[in-house]
């Protein structure tokens, strides 16, 4: 049997990561998820594209794919880089804002087991999570 670390791990991984809320927002936007992070990233700042492969963990070439389709479908724009006339930088259309923002709604509902924690669990949770993020968490997307 493993310790309750482990066990607590599984049980975060397996709420968030296996849960139907990816498949639902990459069904209502109709595109991948690693599009929908791309979107996310970009609704914060306009970057160059080394910047957003880096975001996402991608190798550049891909990085060009994910923008290529994204930028087709009107989500978002490339410019000229002021300074750099070999970069590019990327930046959300209003309809790339859009997808970015129903993108988040959608991730950020809570599952409905949370609903049925206490209010006293709920902050105890909340504040667990708040400690776990001090100690070296990133930010999600």
């Amino acid at each position: 049997m493993s310790d309750p670390a482990h066990r607590s791990w599984r049980a975060m991984r397996a709420l968030v990561l296996d849960h139907d809320r990816r498949k639902e927002v990459c069904e209502t936007l109709d595109m991948s998820f690693v599009r929908i992070k791309a979107l996310l990233a970009l609704a914060g700042e306009p970057m160059t594209m080394r910047e957003l492969a880096a975001r996402l963990s991608t190798d550049p070439p891909y990085t060009t794919l994910i923008v290529d389709d994204l930028e087709a479908r009107g989500m978002l724009i490339r410019t000229a880089h002021p300074t750099d006339r070999r970069a590019k930088i990327v930046v959300l259309s209003p309809a790339g804002q859009d997808a970015a923002q129903r993108a988040a709604r959608l991730l950020n509902r809570p599952p409905a087991a949370l609903s049925e924690l206490s209010e006293e669990q709920l902050i105890t949770l909340d504040e667990i999570l708040a400690q776990l993020a001090r100690a070296g968490a990133h930010a999600p997307l």
